[in-house]
């Protein structure tokens, strides 16, 4: 039976968007990271400079949140937080 080329390209589309999916998947699918006392840590990003990461936290918790670590890269700040046992 004779192939088209189509038929080839077609199949490699179908496996590249396969692979793309379980690439994707298996970064939005990690688990959560906790600290040694068992809470969850969360990150966050915003532009650095503002206010709104710590916002967020603050929303997030319901108030106090633990600052986990900090760091800017390339004008974004990122934030990993933990909320306070309430």
């Amino acid at each position: 039976m004779k192939r088209s080329f189509s038929f080839y390209a077609r199949r490699a589309c179908a496996t590249l968007a396969a692979g793309a999916m379980v690439a994707l998947s298996g970064c939005s699918s990690s688990a959560p990271l906790f600290l040694p006392d068992g809470r969850a840590t969360t990150l966050v990003q915003c532009p650095a400079g503002s206010d709104s990461c710590s916002q967020q936290a603050s929303a997030s918790c319901g108030g106090a949140f633990d600052v986990v670590r900090q760091s800017t890269e390339n004008s974004t700040l990122n934030l990993i937080y933990a909320c306070r046992a309430k």
